[in-house]
């Protein structure tokens, strides 16, 4: 089954999420999600646990400066609840270091959003975002105790594609789905 996705400018739109451009006002919203322990877990060295909403409004002040023309469809995402409106998560595509050639996408949703299937929702999102923004491939990462991030990447339509130490300085598992094989998994 695959995941309906309405992308107008930088919004998309699928089922159950709305994944829209950060906003200053949302920093409570987002400590709920980096201020949580099980989350940042998996997210460091990059980026550590948020302890207070002034430091979360900073960090999402960064982000949006960040927003600028790449020429690629990077960027990051709060994630709203289409039914309660609620802040729930976050997403991203951005350039995997060193040298940012390759995309890799990520999302983080507040432990209250866990268990839905929103990860491989947004995830779906994302990609077909990459995809109509003339991409051809994106990865994800992730570190390999991270049965659940595998599980998603999975869920998703990602194949398999090795180990490596090339990013993050880190031994991770390297996930990718082509533009072509997005759907495939999913039918």
């Amino acid at each position: 089954m695959s995941h309906r996705v309405t992308i107008d400018g930088t919004t998309i739109v699928t089922e159950h999420i709305r994944l829209r451009r950060w906003q200053a006002d949302d920093a409570v919203g987002a400590l709920a999600i980096y201020g949580e322990a099980d989350v940042a877990r998996w997210l460091a060295p990059a980026m550590g646990r948020v302890e207070d909403p002034e430091r979360m409004r900073e960090v999402i002040d960064r982000w949006v400066s960040e927003q600028t023309g790449t020429g690629r469809p990077t960027g990051r995402w709060a994630i709203d609840d289409l039914e309660s409106g609620e802040l729930i998560g976050s997403g991203q595509i951005l350039g995997l270091p060193p040298e940012g050639e390759d995309l890799e996408l990520g999302y983080q949703f507040a432990p209250s959003a866990w268990g839905r299937g929103l990860g491989s929702e947004a995830g779906h999102a994302l990609a077909h975002y990459a995809f109509s923004h003339g991409e051809e491939e994106v990865f994800a990462v992730v570190r390999p105790a991270n049965d659940h991030g595998i599980s998603t990447a999975r869920e998703i339509g990602m194949e398999w594609v090795g180990e490596t130490t090339k990013y993050y300085d880190l031994r991770l598992q390297v996930f990718r789905v082509r533009k072509g094989d997005l759907d495939a998994a999913r039918r």
